[in-house]
């Protein structure tokens, strides 16, 4: 007996040898388009647009040129979705929660309104416009709160294909990006201080570095309470991500049926525990150096590289120009009218 089963194990060696080679094969395959994309985002006219966007252009090329590498599906899975979460745990370390709620109070009532204010209109307006309802939600969550980060959280959640967040990542960071100048362009007309700028920015721009391509303009102040402000969006993912889960559990009742099972999001918890590991750990009780953080920082962006790749290697672009077209222009609209509002709130 115990001869076959050292056979059986001698037999499957190779095979668990072969897969894990495959395995490592697909991971490191999306991390390679994710350094294409570093490149691409060092040339004039991508530079502005960021590392995220240039990853997922050269992996939906990639996708229409040679098709979907089949042989490497495993690795590249483990990417869109292990690395994905992993990345959404580490960027609980850009937020700091005891400066939020020290200093950011009156902010984050602002932020809430912005939140809701951009998915709700923008979920209306879909409607209006008849576009793909996920892709919609997607980018009123993303502009709302924390652009690329919150798609990613909140997409597993609301049962999104892997097709429809790759594209609302790409859009977000597109326009996105196009705000961020436009508000640099416009900042030494409009008559706010450098405080007001930094807040306007901070509770309207779509991502974070969006929020400091955008203000760093401005001076320290508006940086500083730009990031602030944002931060605080960032702070709403948490129980924003909660109160999606209780809608997608009212909507399938069976949720519990193999097709309709909602996960709980384990990775939000990782999130929530890096935010207080960076608040008040490394607050002085553990001696971390700035290399360190700005490691962990430049894996964190990679990590969230890699796994949009592992997302836009699914787009058909036949199938981006019927769907994304409709959500794109709900989302321009309401990045319009929320810059608006943003700018009478403050």
């Amino acid at each position: 007996m115990e001869t076959e089963r050292v056979k059986v194990h001698e037999q499957m060696e190779p095979k668990r040898k072969a897969a894990t080679l495959i395995w490592i094969g697909g991971i490191a395959f999306t991390f390679f388009i994710a350094f294409l994309g570093f490149l691409l985002a060092k040339v004039p006219g991508f530079q502005q647009v960021g590392l995220l966007a240039s990853a997922i252009v050269i992996a939906v090329f990639y996708r229409q040129v040679f098709g979907y590498p089949e042989a490497i599906r495993a690795g590249i899975a483990f990417s869109s979705k292990r690395l994905l979460r992993l990345a959404i745990i580490l960027y609980g370390l850009k937020l700091n929660i005891n400066t939020v709620l020290q200093d950011g109070i009156g902010l984050i009532i602002r932020d809430a309104c912005v939140i809701i204010f951009a998915i709700l209109l923008t979920i209306w307006l879909a409607k209006v416009f008849k576009a793909d309802k996920n892709i919609s939600l997607l980018l009123g969550v993303g502009t709302g709160v924390c652009g690329a980060a919150a798609i990613a959280a909140i997409a597993p959640i609301v049962k999104s294909k892997d097709e429809d967040t790759a594209i609302g990542v790409g859009i977000i960071a597109l326009v996105g990006t196009i705000f961020a100048i436009v508000y640099t362009i416009l900042r030494p007309i409009l008559p706010l201080t450098a405080i007001e700028y930094g807040i306007w920015s901070g509770i309207s721009l779509h991502e974070i570095a969006h929020v400091a391509l955008a203000t760093a303009p401005g001076g320290e102040d508006a940086l500083a309470i730009g990031l602030l402000a944002k931060l605080g969006r960032v702070f709403l993912l948490v129980p924003l991500c909660f109160i999606f889960m209780y809608f997608m559990k009212r909507k399938y009742p069976d949720h519990n049926s193999p097709e309709n099972k909602i996960e709980f999001p384990w990775f939000l918890i990782g999130f929530i525990l890096m935010s207080l590991f960076g608040s008040y750990a490394l607050g002085g009780y553990i001696p971390i150096t700035e290399g360190i953080l700005s490691g962990i920082s430049n894996l964190t962006t990679w990590c969230l590289t890699a796994a949009m790749v592992g997302l836009g290697l699914n787009v058909s672009l036949r199938d981006l120009r019927t769907k994304a077209l409709r959500p794109l222009i709900a989302m321009l609209i309401t990045s319009i009218c929320l810059s608006l509002l943003a700018y009478f709130l403050i």
